[in-house]
């Protein structure tokens, strides 16, 4: 049921156990069915799940667990709640507890009424932008001391985006004897078809960076990135004034692409970008767009959107997303759109997980192109061409003098500049 490559993290029983993966490399899988297992073989244990966002549980982690349940042959001996949302283990009355970072004080008074709170599972925890408020997670649960055979551990998953995250810092690069680390990939999952390996064959071909990190589980590489001067993680009041203004941009897709629809606040006193709000789905009809946009409660908003589809911009004005407009393109307005940007400092919000992927993965293509600059790959940048639309207007308004215009010839980047230290 489990199949290879996880014997070690199974068994193991230290404080902290840590595993990266790529995608479909069963991490998720095999932790739920791992965390049922233990909680019906341990008496008076209970777990705590944990997520930046709360309401991301329920697709995710909820899910997975429900799944490890009918797996295991053992749904019927399961009471699963959404409202509140908690699993209880009927013969012993032993909890699953779900909680998220964006509830604190929640998070920290968190308790069981029988037995003890001895295990977490902390999923995508990439999310989670500051060590500190690991630490406060931390220092909440588990807690006490515990009968044998308990004992404590914090179960850490994730998918390793990026080298410069605190989670490599903190638990990959420096000994320390309560830590036990695993990194799995999609080449232990004896479970996946012809088709699904395809899917890495193809990415391994034409995005490399890409496949290291999703296919091959390896750590992202900040070399190269067209946007390096982000973080995941809300701007403070110093870093982001009341008076900053909201741009909307949306990129079209449908079958292999996805519509990438961008909502950001620009500070340009402050130079500061907060990404605040996103969506990115496939086989979205223009229908559905104007649907999720209303629905969002951004109809009444000037919405930049790819200008290569006029047809679906007229679509949704008559659908009633009336201030859409197109984006200019032209020669260079790529370069000139990221040059920009790289003006500011960007800020992410942790709920948008789409738009960190694609700032980890978005990289200069190695060859120059026709008038000698280097360009980004034509690939993990459907939201980030929605965030250049939106900062289409955010240009015309330069509310301060150093907001600064430059010209064309300093929109490219040498060779020398992104792949000096490769070539080295």
């Amino acid at each position: 049921m489990v199949g290879q490559g996880y014997d070690d993290f199974w068994n193991c029983k230290s404080r902290y156990r840590v595993l990266k993966g790529g995608k479909a490399s069963k991490k998720s899988t095999t932790t739920a069915l791992n965390l049922i297992f233990r909680l019906m073989r341990f008496k008076d244990s209970n777990l705590l799940v944990v997520r930046q966002v709360m309401n991301t549980h329920r697709d995710s982690t909820f899910a997975q667990l429900i799944k490890a349940q009918e797996a295991l042959k053992v749904s019927h001996l399961w009471r699963n709640t959404v409202s509140p949302m908690e699993m209880t283990y009927i013969p012993t009355g032993q909890k699953i507890l779900f909680r998220g970072f964006d509830d604190v004080l929640k998070l920290a008074s968190t308790t069981v009424n029988k037995g003890y709170l001895c295990w977490v599972w902390l999923e995508e925890a990439y999310e989670i932008p500051k060590e500190e408020d690991f630490d406060k997670l931390d220092l909440s649960v588990p807690r006490g001391n515990l009968p044998e055979p308990l004992f404590k551990q914090t179960t850490i998953t994730f998918n390793p985006w990026s080298k410069d995250h605190w989670l490599k810092k903190r638990f990959f690069d420096k000994k320390d004897n309560s830590v036990s680390v695993f990194s799995t990939n999609y080449l232990i999952n004896e479970f996946l078809d012809e088709t699904d390996r395809a899917v890495f064959e193809r990415m391994k071909r034409e995005t490399p960076r890409k496949y290291a990190v999703a296919g091959l589980g390896e750590w992202g590489i900040s070399e190269g990135l067209v946007f390096e001067n982000f973080v995941v993680g809300r701007p403070t009041e110093n870093e982001l004034s009341a008076d900053a203004k909201a741009y909307f941009g949306l990129d079209y897709g449908y079958t292999s692409d996805p519509t990438a629809f961008i909502a950001v606040k620009v500070d340009a006193k402050k130079r500061t970008i907060y990404i605040f709000d996103e969506f990115y789905e496939r086989r979205m009809l223009n229908c559905d767009i104007a649907n999720r946009i209303k629905a969002m409660g951004y109809a009444k908003e000037r919405i930049r959107a790819d200008s290569a589809e006029p047809k679906s911009n007229e679509d949704l004005k008559r659908m009633g997303i009336s201030r859409i407009v197109p984006s200019l393109k032209g020669r260079d307005s790529i370069l000139n759109g990221i040059a920009k940007i790289n003006e500011f400092k960007i800020f992410i919000d942790e709920r948008c997980q789409n738009t960190v992927r694609e700032m980890n993965s978005y990289v200069y293509d190695t060859r120059r192109g026709e008038n000698g600059y280097f360009y980004p790959k034509d690939s993990e940048n459907h939201l980030m061409d929605a965030l250049r639309y939106a900062f289409e207007d955010v240009k015309r308004e330069r509310e301060s003098p150093s907001f600064s215009s430059h010209p064309k010839n300093t929109t490219g980047v040498t060779r020398n500049d992104l792949f000096g230290r490769w070539e080295a």
